[in-house]
């Protein structure tokens, strides 16, 4: 497992009726808040502002294609060369990670390979390293290259 310590927040965040929402800095745009929403926005903060990933190099649900079926991730995170190099799934805090979440970032990673793939649902984080076919359990993000 990785060990996450999430930055303060300092989100901005509105109420509409009974919908809560939160700023989404990268996209520019509102998003309605949601547990998923919630841990996605804070890992992002967390590469952001602890481990000084650049923002102009992370990509938020973006579609793709498998096969005939359209998903999205979650977190992409290219490198300097502007090649796809991280890919991050996140879940609600009330779900648990298990072999489905890692088939899930798999899969993805078919349309989009990677050389890590990272799994959270902001209580729990964990992370293989891509080599070859094979994957490696890593104990740490890895630093942005």
């Amino acid at each position: 497992m990785i060990s996450i310590s999430f930055p303060k927040p300092t989100f901005r965040l509105k109420q509409e009726n009974d919908v809560k929402f939160i700023f989404d800095g990268i996209r520019r745009q509102w998003l309605v808040l949601n547990e998923e929403e919630w841990v996605r926005q804070n890992f992002i903060q967390y590469l952001i502002q602890t481990l000084g990933y650049p923002a102009a190099f992370i990509a938020l649900e973006k579609e793709i294609r498998l096969g005939e079926l359209t998903k999205r991730f979650d977190i992409l995170v290219y490198n300097q060369n502007h090649r796809p190099w991280m890919m991050i799934e996140c879940k609600a805090s009330t779900i648990a990670l298990d072999n489905a979440t890692l088939q899930q970032v798999l899969r993805y990673n078919i349309s989009v390979p990677v050389s890590f793939l990272i799994i959270t649902n902001g209580n729990y984080t964990y992370g293989w390293e891509k080599i070859g076919i094979d994957l490696k359990l890593i104990k740490q993000m890895p630093l942005w290259t």
